[in-house]
């Protein structure tokens, strides 16, 4: 694999899927573009629209992928992030532990994967 270009997470962001922008999404540190994936996503586009513009490494490993799944997502790689945000993300990731009734929660609105998994009930 070659250099890979690196983006920001303020980059990501933009690419919430919102008002024609692409759907980006953070896995383990490395970015990718599913926006032509969406209408073919087994779960569902909504699955990818809740984590658009995000880090969606926490849903990813949640829902159990498939190691054809993770193949399969190796096609819309794109970038990594950068070191600064790398550092950053790991950081928010260890202080914040929650429990899965917080995890399931945002905005006073069950998120989406949480109404899907019987254990966040």
């Amino acid at each position: 694999m070659g250099e890979l270009t690196r983006y920001s997470l303020k980059e990501v962001a933009r690419q919430n899927g919102r008002d024609g922008a692409k759907c980006w999404l953070v896995i383990q540190d490395f970015v990718y573009d599913v926006t032509t994936y969406m209408k073919h996503h087994p779960g569902g586009s909504d699955l990818l629209e809740e984590y658009a513009g995000q880090d969606a490494t926490r849903g990813f490993k949640d829902f159990g992928h498939s190691s054809d799944a993770k193949k399969k997502l190796k096609e819309f790689l794109i970038g990594e992030l950068i070191e600064e945000d790398k550092i950053d993300n790991r950081k928010k990731k260890r202080g914040n532990v929650q429990t899965n009734e917080a995890v399931a929660t945002k905005n006073g609105k069950r998120r989406f994967l949480s109404r899907l998994c019987g254990n966040c009930a």
